[in-house]
């Protein structure tokens, strides 16, 4: 008979929170107590990679959600209230972003329909790949982005757009919070007229309806109540074509922002510390001199005439030495030409392309007929231009600084290098003696501006020169820069100044001589924020209740369990347009499966929209004799696929040792009398489980499909109808069997495999004729009386 066959079983040795199949390949998220998530393939339930807590992304799962393609998953923190989004390949995060409440649940999902505009978007090349040259890949020898990106290419950043067909990520939080975003990346909507603290959502396929789970709690002492909402999402679903394009260029410029930041942070690592040498030696020079000459001097006076004082001889035969000056102006070369390509090939690439994103969305701004309804505001994105504009300024203008620096320092230190030889009295080499007067000039101007002592330094960095002049540019600060570029006598400034017309003119980027490159780039980010906020407000207002059903009230003896387990479970039938909700209500102390379905247009009702189900005797091997007593409740349901619901049921006779069962329950054979609509009238006043008796009910005979999880006190249940797998977690959260749900009973060699695989997760031999409040035990017991797989081996992703 089919039969569903083990294929691996775990005891972990943390408690698991949270559990995920991914949509694509045979791999299984964990979510467990201590933070981590955890990526397991379905043979042998063998470990690929772990993400431990961190301070900075946070240590508190609180829900997980793979993208339709399989290749990111997503994970919301509650203690930092930041979702971030992992590469499937390597535990990094590529991607996160902060939110205002903490997450309880999300959900990701794609958009099915399709029309002919859709399907040419869908088909055509992207224009931005035409037009724009590729973006250079980031390098792989800065620890920032060495944790990122594989040895084999470093274009992961990129992973993040994903396919062009639409698909957004939906959160839910406390306090009724909702957001929607397109490709897990963009905000679109900011949903608001919901209650309580989410427990489920579900977005339809057709961007139609959203449907929400809370629970609403009035009282610390009160029980909490489970309430249904459907909402209207129509300007999604009328706007498909427009949403789909915008969301698309919201996504191109979050990544795009993602890789400037990227390269920034790489920037700042290739900017050494030791390049401040010379800053504080100098400094430490003015603190203990004993003459009044000037530092400026004292080196003028080694330009001109050849001869130092013993004080700042002392300072550079002792404390600079010929070594460390050659170290530093090897330092300085290395790390001025490694930001100087970063400028050039990264940071000026991202920059024009993300001007040219935001053009083009300036553009569809600009159709109003089409973007107006979706809050497209074409001022705000100006605005946000602009401040790219001002952002290529600054990085031109770190350009020109870095090339100046290179030069002058150079010819500084070529002359102190064949200075300092003569002191120590070795051997100069006759190419490095030359020195033709336009060098002597140019030394002499670079002591002139660098090498004046400035009091007021001190008292803001504790310094009294700022010879190294690139640093300042990379710090992430407010304050203005130390040294601002000099402006006198510059013609195109002195031009601007006099011109009043010229000066407000918006064809001119705004300048900021005096900020950082950090800082800009931060006011750049807040501009765009902005400017792209105003569509998530737009389209969140739109969305509207279409339904508000109270359903029933949780006892506080469940707090135990944790939230990400608890039915209800909701569903969308991408064929039929339906929203299914899975939840369980007690009826005569039994645990009964309810199953409530509404269309995902408001507007429209659906036959039986909502049945109870029974499930009749199907245990052959009845450990109690009298089958007409025997009863189950059902202590988890999931949606296989469309038409299976995969639940774990618990016999419910008044005796010890309850059997678990595995079961696949078909739709059809609860829905076989369409006819009966109308029998149950319900007033969406009233709460469900107070008419819980008048809910018409289906009993079910299973048949064939199902299975005894024995000596396994299972409780819930993770599916994936697509890779027709399963998997099984315990009541005691650390005990797992993995499950391929559609293949042939193997018969004797399947029970070997089983029995062999048994004793390793449990730490003890199967018995079969062992009592049956023992089976229980053996899953539920202490974390010390069960040995751990602690020692898992990571393996690849690759086959």
């Amino acid at each position: 008979m089919p039969a569903f066959r083990q294929v691996g079983e775990k005891q972990l040795p943390q408690e698991v929170v949270f559990m995920s199949w991914s949509p694509k390949r045979d791999l299984i998220a964990l979510a467990n107590r201590a933070g981590e998530v955890l990526l397991h393939r379905l043979a042998n339930f063998q470990r690929v990679w772990s993400l431990p807590p961190n301070e900075n992304t946070g240590k508190e799962v609180t829900a997980l959600a793979w993208r339709p393609d399989g290749k990111i998953l997503a994970f919301g923190l509650a203690d930092t209230k930041r979702i971030i989004l992992c590469d499937v390949e390597k535990p990094e995060s590529l991607h996160s972003f902060s939110v205002d409440l903490s997450i309880t649940y999300m959900h990701w999902m794609e958009v099915t329909e399709e029309n002919s505009v859709l399907t040419s978007f869908y088909n055509a090349e992207d224009e931005s790949n035409l037009l724009l040259p590729k973006l250079p890949a980031l390098p792989k020898n800065y620890s920032t982005t060495a944790k990122i990106f594989s040895e084999e290419k470093s274009d992961e950043i990129m992973k993040l757009l994903g396919d062009v067909r639409l698909n957004a990520l939906v959160l839910g939080g406390s306090s009724g919070f909702i957001e929607i975003y397109a490709y897990g990346m963009f905000k679109i909507a900011t949903v608001n007229g919901v209650a309580g603290s989410c427990r489920g959502l579900c977005l339809s396929s057709d961007l139609k309806s959203l449907s929400v789970i809370t629970e609403i709690q009035s009282s610390s002492d009160s029980e909490a109540e489970i309430m249904y909402f459907q909402l209207d999402t129509s300007l999604l679903s009328s706007y498909l074509p427009e949403v789909t394009r915008m969301a698309r260029k919201f996504t191109h410029i979050s990544t795009l922002l993602q890789y400037i930041k990227l390269s920034l942070t790489c920037m700042c690592e290739a900017w050494e510390e030791i390049l401040m040498q010379m800053d504080s030696r100098l400094t430490k020079f003015v603190q203990e001199k004993n003459t009044t000459t000037s530092v400026q001097d004292e080196f003028m006076q080694l330009l001109l005439w050849g001869k130092a004082s013993l004080e700042l001889q002392a300072l550079l035969m002792n404390q600079l030495t010929v070594k460390g000056l050659k170290k530093l102006g090897q330092s300085i070369e290395s790390s001025y030409s490694s930001i100087q390509k970063l400028v050039i090939s990264h940071l000026q690439s991202g920059s024009e392309a993300l001007l040219y994103h935001l053009s083009e969305l300036k553009g569809m701004a600009l159709w109003k007929q089409k973007y107006e309804s979706l809050g497209l505001d074409a001022s705000g994105i100006d605005e946000a231009i602009t401040a790219v504009g001002s952002f290529i300024l600054k990085a031109n203008e770190l350009l020109q600084v870095i090339d100046s620096s290179m030069k002058n320092f150079k010819a500084f230190f070529r002359w102190l290098y064949v200075a300092m030889l003569r002191m120590s009295e070795d051997h100069v080499l006759p190419e490095l003696n030359k020195m033709t007067q336009k060098d002597i000039t140019f030394v002499a101007d670079f002591l002139t501006e660098h090498f004046n002592e400035a009091p007021e330094l001190y008292n803001r960095k504790g310094k009294y020169f700022n010879v190294e002049r690139v640093g300042q540019y990379l710090k992430d600060e407010d304050d203005d820069l130390v040294s601002p570029p000099n402006t006198e006598g510059n013609q195109w400034f002195n031009f601007l100044k006099d011109s009043t017309h010229l000066k407000e003119s918006p064809l001119l980027f705004p300048y900021y001589p005096e900020k950082s490159l950090h800082f800009v780039k931060r006011q750049m980010e807040g501009i765009i924020d902005q400017c792209l906020q105003k569509p998530a407000d737009v389209i969140g207002k739109s969305v509207h209740q279409a339904v508000c059903m109270s359903l029933y009230k949780v006892s506080q003896s469940e707090d135990s369990t944790p939230q990400l387990f608890k039915l209800p479970f909701l569903w969308n039938d991408k064929t039929s347009n339906l929203h299914y909700v899975l939840f369980t209500m007690l009826e005569n102390s039994i645990s009964k499966i309810h199953i409530l379905r509404r269309h995902t247009d408001t507007s429209r009702s659906v036959s039986n929209g909502i049945v109870a189900v029974d499930f009749g005797n199907f245990l052959n091997n009845s450990i109690n004799e009298s089958s007409d007593s025997r009863c189950y409740s059902c202590l988890d349901a999931h949606f296989y696929d469309d038409e299976i619901v995969t639940v774990v049921l618990k016999e419910s006779v008044q005796q010890e040792g309850k059997e678990r069962v595995l079961a696949q329950l078909p739709l059809s054979s609860v829905y076989v009398d369409e006819d009966q609509d109308g029998k149950f009238n319900w007033d969406s006043v009233e709460r469900l489980d107070e008419r819980s008796g008048e809910i018409p009910t289906r009993t079910v005979f299973l048949e064939s499909q199902w299975r005894v999880l024995e000596n396994m006190k299972a409780q819930y249940v993770s599916v994936n109808g697509i890779r027709k797998v399963s998997c099984v977690l315990s009541s005691n959260l650390r005990h797992v069997r993995v499950f391929e749900m559609d293949v042939e009973d193997d018969g004797e060699v399947e029970e070997e495999e089983e029995e062999e695989t048994t004793q390793i997760a449990a730490g003890e031999p199967d018995e079969p004729n062992q009592p049956a409040d023992g089976q229980d035990n053996v899953c539920d017991a202490s974390a010390e009386e069960l040995p751990d797989e602690t020692e898992e081996h990571e393996t690849s992703l690759d086959p």
